[in-house]
């Protein structure tokens, strides 16, 4: 990271401004996969107990994000789609996010070990590190297996939410879990592949920039091939079922005929559409997630009315 000194200051941050520092879109999707994680666990917290963990798991997610742009405020401001974040744009100090990190990861942790147990709290502080130092100071800016190795820190909150309610880590949380890490590549490959020149400018090395363009539309079909059996394969454990099973062969296939499409794309094309294709399956790969996570859920609530499972 650079000198932390080198940000003007652009005025006071406001409320809006610390909010997305904790990088609320991320947040969103590690609150309701955590929640999902937590409601189709065989075992019931109490509603009390199972609202704070979720919430204990969110402020775990906001610090690895503060801790992120602390660290990645000298690459941010290099890029058109990070560079009017909070500690970039100068608006918030790199110091101040600091310490909002390390302040958030402490009490994180140590609140979700007392209202859930000491699994679900060592879950969340080894997630917070693997985001901040695993990814965000060792593998970002030095491979471009990046996003592939790191992509297991956004796939950690379903196995927390499940520790929460059954105090261990289980064949159901594990396939949760390699849904997510699975999924990781394909999805932020695909972004690559429209944000042009971000990476490069940036110095990070992105897949697009180390292997090309070409190499890019391969690899994301390769592992969206590679995620369809790993997201099918939940639905034959306890958590599945046949609405669970018919959704993700339905995404499946959506997201396959999309990932076929990106690796059959000319490059000349595809800049003159204005990536079109590639920025409708980064889109959909989004819905293919919350999706999957929703069938999950709507198994849940069936096998609670012993409707469910197979």
């Amino acid at each position: 990271m650079s000198d932390v000194q080198t940000y003007d200051q652009h005025g006071e941050a406001g409320f809006g401004d610390y909010v997305l520092l904790l990088k609320p879109r991320v947040m969103s999707l590690v609150v309701f996969t955590a929640l999902v994680g937590l409601l189709v666990a065989p075992v019931h917290m109490n509603p009390v107990l199972a609202v704070a963990s979720v919430l204990f798991i969110a402020l775990g997610g906001g610090a690895s994000g503060a801790l992120n742009m602390w660290w990645d405020a000298d690459i941010d401001i290099r890029m058109r789609r990070t560079r009017n974040r909070p500690v970039p744009s100068g608006k918030v100090e790199a110091r101040e996010a600091l310490a909002i990190g390390l302040a958030l990861s402490l009490i994180s942790v140590a609140m979700l070990s007392l209202v859930a147990n000491l699994v679900a709290g060592a879950l969340l502080a080894f997630t917070i590190f693997f985001y901040a130092v695993v990814y965000s100071m060792l593998l970002k800016r030095t491979t471009p297996q990046n996003i592939v190795i790191g992509g297991a820190a956004g796939a950690f909150p379903p196995m927390i939410g499940w520790a929460c309610a059954t105090g261990d880590v289980s064949l159901q949380s594990m396939l949760m879990f390699a849904l997510i890490f699975m999924w990781t590549p394909p999805h932020f490959w695909s972004l690559a592949l429209f944000m042009k020149d971000d990476y490069s400018n940036a110095g990070v090395p992105m897949l697009t920039v180390t292997h090309g363009r070409k190499s890019t539309r391969r690899h994301i079909m390769a592992y969206t091939v590679l995620l369809a059996p790993v997201s099918l394969a939940a639905g034959f454990t306890s958590i599945g079922g046949p609405v669970y099973l018919a959704s993700a062969v339905v995404l499946n296939a959506i997201f396959l005929m999309g990932a076929w499409s990106i690796w059959h794309r000319d490059e000349a094309v595809a800049e003159a559409d204005g990536y079109a294709v590639e920025k409708r399956v980064f889109k959909f790969s989004l819905l293919y997630l919350f999706l999957h996570f929703v069938a999950l859920l709507a198994e849940a609530v069936l096998h609670a009315a012993g409707l469910g499972g197979w």
